[in-house]
C-alpha cells in the first residue's frame, strides 16, 4: 500500500473539483503523463487503469447534492459503491453520516481513497473489495456513473434492484446508454463542468435517480 500512496502522490497534485470545492482530492492535472506512467507501473502488477485520478461528472453530481442536503445522509450507513476516488464518500463523511465504506475493487483507488480521507480529515472506511452479491449492510448506496458499459451493468444491476428493497440507491447517470428504464426516479440534475479528454463536451448534464427494487422475474440487462 506505501507503493501505491507514492505513486498517486507523484502522479497526481491535491485539487479541488470543480462542482465540490469543499473537498480536496488527489488528482490528475494532464490526462496522459498519469494515463502512459500507469500502463507501465499497472501493467507489472495487474491493476485497471486509474479512473480514481478524475472526478468523473456521476461522483461529483452525488457530492454536490450530499452536501446540499446533509440530512439525506446524517446519522446513516453509507457505502460509495464502485467508489473511484471516493467523492461521494468523503461528502457523506463531511455530511455526518454515521459510517461510510468506500468500495473499490482497484488497490490503487482504495490507496487513493485513503489518502483523499486523510486529506480531507474524514472518517471513510476504504474497502478492497467487490460487495456485489454481499448481504445489504446500509441505509443509503451511492452509484456513480456505474452503467457505462453493457458488462458492468449486467453485473451489477440485479444486486442493485436487490438492495433498494432495503437501501435507498442513488444512480448518478451523465447520460450513459445502458443506464436501466425501468423502476428509475429522477429526483436532482446538476451540470458539471468537464473537459474534452475526459468528454466529448465541456459539460455534462448529470441525474441523480433513486432506483426502486424489482422483482427478479422483471430483471434484465438494459
Amino acid at each position: 500500500m506505501k507503493d501505491h500512496a507514492a505513486f498517486i502522490r507523484a502522479q497526481t497534485v491535491p485539487a479541488a473539483p470543480p462542482l465540490v470545492p469543499e473537498l480536496t482530492l488527489y488528482l490528475a492535472s494532464e490526462i496522459t503523463p498519469i494515463w502512459q506512467a500507469s500502463e507501465e507501473w499497472l501493467a507489472e502488477r495487474n491493476i485497471e487503469p486509474p479512473f480514481w485520478a478524475f472526478a468523473w461528472p456521476g461522483g461529483q453530481a452525488l457530492a454536490r447534492h450530499i452536501l446540499d442536503h446533509p440530512a439525506t445522509v446524517a446519522g446513516k450507513r453509507v457505502l460509495d459503491f464502485a467508489a473511484g476516488g471516493g467523492i461521494a464518500a468523503l461528502a457523506a463523511a463531511r455530511a455526518g453520516a454515521a459510517s461510510v465504506t468506500a468500495a473499490e475493487i482497484d488497490p490503487l483507488a482504495v490507496a487513493a481513497i485513503a489518502l483523499n480521507a486523510r486529506t480531507n480529515r474524514l472518517a471513510v472506511a476504504a474497502s478492497l473489495a467487490d460487495v456485489v452479491g454481499a448481504a445489504c449492510a446500509w441505509d443509503v448506496i451511492l452509484c456513480g456513473d456505474v452503467c457505462y458499459e453493457a458488462p458492468m451493468t449486467g453485473h451489477i444491476l440485479p444486486w442493485l434492484r436487490r438492495m433498494a428493497a432495503e437501501a435507498a440507491v442513488w444512480v448518478a447517470d451523465p447520460g450513459r446508454a445502458y443506464l436501466p428504464r425501468d423502476g428509475m426516479e429522477a429526483f436532482a440534475a446538476y451540470a458539471v463542468p468537464t473537459t474534452l479528454e475526459l468528454e466529448d463536451r465541456t459539460e455534462r448534464q448529470v441525474v441523480l435517480y433513486r432506483m426502486a427494487a424489482v422483482p427478479s422475474d422483471r430483471e434484465r440487462t438494459p
